[in-house]
């Protein structure tokens, strides 16, 4: 226990210093960091919300628009097959949670509930079948009615509130903001942190757009201007050149779906030099692209996002490429936010913003300010008492403390990890658990001392009887820490985090730097008693 090999020696101290100048970052300025090495500058605690400002925004999922979209489906779905089936029916329409057919004929009411029964998608089946259909199709006289399930209900809103988390996810990850907190809230709500976000507004914009695109042919038989549309097609509001009036009706059926689109960046066009965003479509949509650009030479071909129309294009030839490009009047930011929105995929349902709170940066300033004082003033307390209970052991151990600070920094510093008001008090926190492991190793000392032992028996009994009480403390710490990253969120695990790296790291700074400092001091001084 009392003998360091050279070479272990010189990798503690290695150690020490490697972690010293990996944590250096967080201490220098922004002038200082543009000098430094890319890969050096960027080794620096990203600031959590709370320290650095930012955006809170807690967004809720319009369910209505989830199982209405559900509904419109299964009128168009209900209209095919009753017709593939040769059954006559005076209407389909489309309630809150479902539709209603009216039949002509109501013998044929049981060969209308067969051929509405496909319409059903299996719930909880997995991938070996069975499960439970969305759909409960009734009849009564020449009525049928098929409405959504509770089942099917609650299935769609998980549905829903999951894939919304992802492409919220991937819409921020798009703008470059480092570390954000996407977390699902309740039943229908999802959290989004942003720290040091200047721009909350545009976050908010496109986080509140569906962006759901489809591409599709404009009805040139029918007058805008009337307001009404005919069967099957509908009047649209267009956003070219900055209106947003009635200017178009457009076909129901969608020709090609903006599901199938593989990329999208903005651009100029090189004749006109405006701001355009270019896409291109994967296998399926460009076939498809292929097809009906083939099929409708020098018809308008209107692209629409969120029920607008963005822009309706003449098609001068077949685009067999798979490749495309809106224009329309766009500005530079708005070229770039549309691709953003594309290339993320467009939302289930739209979110509405319920809640909005900014921390400005002059509040996280002072959250730093105030927990730098905090970590402050507990190192010093510590240190006031080890030094009055052990005297130059309790040096040591105060030395050991301002290592473990630095190299949970550098170990926070190298992981990118976010650093919270929470996170602050873990490192607070785990300055008490650290000292905890040189108070068992002094008093062990202190009695192998009082029983007779000599200087280097005392310190050897010292730290190999404590040596297992430390692991089980801490290993037990450690283990609640774990627990609290996994099923907590947000700050709790940034407060996980700081305490396991500081438990961790104690372990190396108590029994091992501690240990080569005492067994160095031993060899030089070669007291006749220990200073404890």
């Amino acid at each position: 226990m009392l003998y360091f090999p050279r070479w272990k020696t010189y990798l503690i101290i290695a150690v020490c210093v490697l972690g010293t100048i990996l944590s250096l970052p967080n201490f220098l300025s922004r002038e200082t960091l543009a000098a430094l090495p890319g890969w050096y500058a960027g080794t620096r605690v990203n600031l959590g919300l709370d320290l650095r400002g930012g955006s809170h925004l807690l967004l809720e999922v319009d369910m209505n628009a989830v199982i209405h979209d559900r509904v419109e489906g299964l009128v168009d779905s209900a209209r095919t097959q009753l017709r593939t089936a040769n059954i006559g029916y005076t209407a389909i329409n489309a309630g809150d949670r479902g539709i209603t057919v009216q039949l002509r004929d109501p013998a044929q009411a049981d060969d209308a509930v067969k051929a509405l029964r496909p319409l059903s998608n299996n719930i909880g089946g997995g991938a070996l079948g069975g499960g439970q259909p969305d759909l409960d199709i009734r009849t009564n006289g020449g009525t049928i009615t098929a409405g959504l399930s509770e089942v099917a209900l609650r299935d769609r809103a998980t549905q829903a509130i999951e894939q919304s988390i992802e492409i919220v996810r991937r819409r921020i990850d798009e703008t470059g903001v480092n570390e954000p907190i996407i977390a699902r809230q309740g039943n229908d709500r999802i959290l989004v942190q942003l720290p040091g976000v200047e721009d909350p507004d545009r976050i908010k914009r496109l986080l509140g757009t569906t962006a759901k695109m489809t591409f599709r042919l404009v009805d040139m038989n029918a007058d805008p201007t009337t307001g009404r549309a005919p069967p099957g097609s509908e009047v649209l509001p267009s956003t070219e050149g900055g209106r947003n009036q009635p200017s178009y009706v457009v076909r129901k059926k969608v020709e090609v779906d903006g599901a199938n689109l593989k990329n999208a960046t903005a651009g100029t066009n090189p004749q006109t030099g405006e701001w355009v965003v270019n896409f291109e479509f994967d296998n399926v949509g460009a076939r498809r692209f292929a097809d009906v650009t083939r099929a409708n030479v020098g018809r308008p071909f209107a692209i629409v996002l969120d029920n607008k129309v963005i822009s309706a294009p003449v098609i001068r030839e077949p685009i067999t490429g798979g490749r495309g490009q809106i224009s329309g009047s766009f500005t530079a930011a708005g070229a770039n936010d549309l691709a953003v929105l594309l290339r993320a995929g467009a939302l289930p349902a739209p979110l509405k913003v319920i809640e909005e709170r900014t921390v400005g940066p002059d509040l996280g300033a002072d959250s730093i300010r105030a927990g730098l004082m905090a970590v402050s003033v507990g190192f010093v307390l510590v240190c006031a008492y080890m030094l009055a209970a052990y005297g130059l052991f309790g040096a040591f151990a105060c030395f050991a403390l301002l290592i473990n600070i630095v190299l949970t920094l550098a170990a926070l510093s190298m992981l990118h990890a976010t650093l919270t008001l929470p996170g602050i008090a873990g490192i607070l926190l785990s300055l008490g658990l650290s000292v905890d492991a040189n108070i068992l190793i002094n008093e062990r000392i202190r009695e192998e001392t009082k029983k007779g032992r000599g200087v280097f028996g005392a310190m050897e009994a010292g730290f190999s009887r404590a040596y297992s009480t430390i692991v089980d403390s801490n290993l037990t710490t450690v283990i609640k820490m774990a627990l609290l990253f996994v099923f907590g969120t947000g700050a709790i695990k940034g407060f996980a985090v700081t305490i396991t790296f500081g438990i961790l790291i104690s372990m190396f700074t108590a029994t091992v730097l501690v240990r080569l400092m005492m067994v160095s001091w031993l060899r030089q001084s070669r007291p006749a008693a220990l200073p404890v």
